[in-house]
């Protein structure tokens, strides 16, 4: 039991993790710059040591198995742990220095995380991020492999793996220049949107916007047109923006923009486009950072549109 528990704390993890990452030996040698041979005699190491197989070799690459998930999910917590313990004795130290990753989809990393984290770095000059923008389904699971300290997504199915710090209301809202027909209107349905010029996503994209649309168009027996279909959320808002039409997004997205007077958001009646939720994710037993509770504080409080300066007070020493 004891070499066991010795073999989980070597290098070895490290390049069991990249085979993870990457799918195959070769692939994970050229991340690490080794020969894949030593990658080779580490695997079969940890296999002997464990006395079980950890991948499903296949003719494309490897596959990790189901006891390759479970050391895979210790070695990133291990991980993490070690990155958690050296932030805390920095604090300690006083350095104000720290990382947090943050993985989004892209209707929240298109205006209301840089806001927020600029407004952070101004109490926290010598904190740094990094900002991973993906579909709303992989938000999850780069939060449970690890890739990622704080996941901001809609909410989906449940997963064992996370644990959902707080969610909030996101109700799809149909966005306009402020001069559009509609656009003084306190309240809009779907099949009155329908009538105009409409800027979507894509038909194959990854996101709620276009299924709820959908739902609701045909539950109510409606037709629509895109005049503008894209993967790029900025792109349609953009489209909106210059009176092209209307597009459909959540209030944060373009919370600054409503705010400065560039866009008008109108709040849609129909049941199934008000039954969006936020979620704000992070590894189920994971400890995290203080620098990354401290932030959650702050994105709790912006979610809800609550005073900012308030918790630079409050952090102040």
């Amino acid at each position: 039991m004891i070499k066991r528990t010795q073999e989980l704390q070597e290098v070895s993890l490290r390049y069991f993790l990249e085979v993870v990452r990457g799918g195959s030996i070769t692939a994970a040698a050229e991340q690490l710059g080794v020969a894949p041979s030593a990658i080779s005699r580490q695997i079969a190491r940890l296999e002997k040591t464990l006395d079980t197989l950890l991948f499903e070799r296949r003719a494309r690459g490897m596959v990790v198995n189901a006891a390759g998930e479970l050391l895979a999910a210790h070695a990133r917590r291990q991980q993490q742990d070690a990155d958690r313990v050296i932030a805390e004795m920095q604090a300690l130290r006083g350095l104000r220095q720290g990382r947090i990753h943050l993985v989004s989809t892209a209707g929240f990393a298109a205006d209301f995380l840089p806001a927020l984290i600029a407004f952070f770095r101004q109490r926290y000059t010598g904190i740094e991020f990094q900002l991973s923008v993906c579909k709303p389904s992989e938000v999850p699971k780069r939060i449970r492999e690890g890739d990622g300290d704080i996941g901001v997504t809609l909410g989906l199915s449940p997963d064992p793996g996370v644990r959902v710090q707080f969610r909030h209301p996101a109700s799809v809202l149909a966005i306009t220049k402020p001069d559009h027909p509609l656009a003084q209107r306190r309240q809009l349905s779907v099949a009155e949107i329908v009538a105009h010029p409409l800027a979507l996503a894509e038909e194959s994209a990854d996101t709620t916007l276009r299924q709820l649309l959908d739902i609701c168009c045909s539950r109510q027996n409606l037709q629509y047109k895109a005049v503008l279909s894209s993967n790029d959320l900025n792109a349609l808002i953009g489209f909106a923006s210059a009176g092209g039409g209307i597009t459909l997004c959540g209030e944060l997205a373009v919370r600054g923009r409503i705010e400065a007077g560039t866009l008008r958001a109108i709040p849609l009646r129909d049941r199934e486009m008000n039954e969006r939720f936020m979620e704000v994710q992070t590894l189920a037993g994971r400890m995290l950072p203080t620098v990354c509770q401290t932030f959650l504080r702050y994105l709790q409080q912006a979610t809800i549109g609550e005073p900012l300066e308030a918790l630079h007070r409050e952090e102040n020493p």
